[in-house]
């Protein structure tokens, strides 16, 4: 009778162990969608430019020298319909992809929501013609092909958001005000719009008493013109079309002040768009996920948000 149990309690763990193999095989091999695949408009080549990946304990940890704009695709086992782009920081320098794109990601899908890790080429004229609507192109596309591929993943095209992180909050609200803009030719006649943004400790302003000066710079350049910093200046290009914002940032933050969101927050409610703002005592930049400070709740916030306006369940 015992060897009878114990040859059953054998096969059960071989069948658990087969399907927790099987598990965490299907968790690791996330879907790589590439941009564009019939040639990157406004471009240029160089052969010396090329991709440079940083790894952090044997995983890829940011990213630099983007030349091939992919979205990585985090598929929740029960698909709720809300899809969101996620844009790491980094100072339009580098990407923080891992804390600020891939954990992200497998949090969104933990809560049914289908996310795309935004892998966006960085400002450069090496490779740009011109280099300060380089990321806009990519974000813009982004959007029309996860909106293409609606019924592939399950997503209601009404769903669909964007989210960003310093620098990334940077290109998020500006793909969020500048949306309409013609960057590039387009014939699919879908929008590029989001339905929702959360912006993470961003940068929003390019003016220069609050902005982030290596972003700034490496967007716009050394010395560019009022006119180009006033239309990256995304709190005076807000809208009462402007899609409605979820915004976080500690107020001890000494890379990015708080002004950024404060600024942003004021212009939508200034424009009777609905924002929510959560500004923590602590965190200072960068803090992902979360840390011990306060900043650490922002998650449980944010899921809260996402309730309240039917984007998870």
């Amino acid at each position: 009778m015992n060897n009878k149990i114990l040859d059953l309690s054998r096969k059960v763990i071989f069948v658990l162990l087969i399907n927790l193999s099987f598990t965490f095989s299907a968790q690791a091999q996330q879907e790589t969608i590439t941009l564009w695949e019939n040639g990157i408009p406004g471009s240029k080549s160089s052969d010396a430019y090329k991709e440079q990946v940083d790894y952090k304990n044997e995983k890829i940890n940011s990213l630099s020298k983007v030349t091939t704009p992919e979205m990585t695709v985090f598929t929740p086992q029960k698909a709720n319909g809300t899809a969101v782009v996620i844009c790491p920081g980094g100072g339009y320098l580098h990407l923080a992809i891992d804390k600020e794109g891939f954990k992200i990601g497998d949090w969104f899908a933990k809560h049914g929501v289908t996310a795309f890790v935004f892998k966006y080429r960085l400002p450069s004229d090496v490779i740009m013609q011109d280099k300060t609507i380089g990321p806009l192109q990519d974000a813009q596309r982004a959007m029309r092909i996860v909106r293409q591929n609606a019924a592939k993943y399950n997503i209601d095209t009404s769903k669909v958001g964007i989210m960003g992180f310093s620098a990334g909050g940077h290109l998020a609200s500006t793909l969020s005000t500048h949306y309409n803009d013609s960057v590039y030719d387009s014939e699919s006649g879908v929008s590029a719009k989001p339905d929702f943004s959360i912006l993470m400790y961003p940068v929003i302003s390019m003016q220069e008493e609050i902005t982030h000066s290596g972003s700034r710079e490496n967007l716009l350049g050394k010395n560019p013109e009022d006119t180009l910093v006033d239309f990256y200046s995304n709190e005076k290009q807000v809208t009462s079309e402007t899609p409605i914002t979820f915004l976080v940032h500690a107020a001890d933050d000494k890379v990015v002040p708080v002004a950024n969101s404060i600024n942003y927050f004021t212009a939508l409610n200034a424009n009777h768009v609905k924002a929510e703002m959560h500004i923590y005592e602590t965190g200072g930049h960068g803090f992902g996920l979360g840390t011990e400070e306060t900043s650490n709740s922002w998650p449980d916030a944010l899921a809260l948000w996402l309730k309240k306006n039917d984007l998870i369940e």
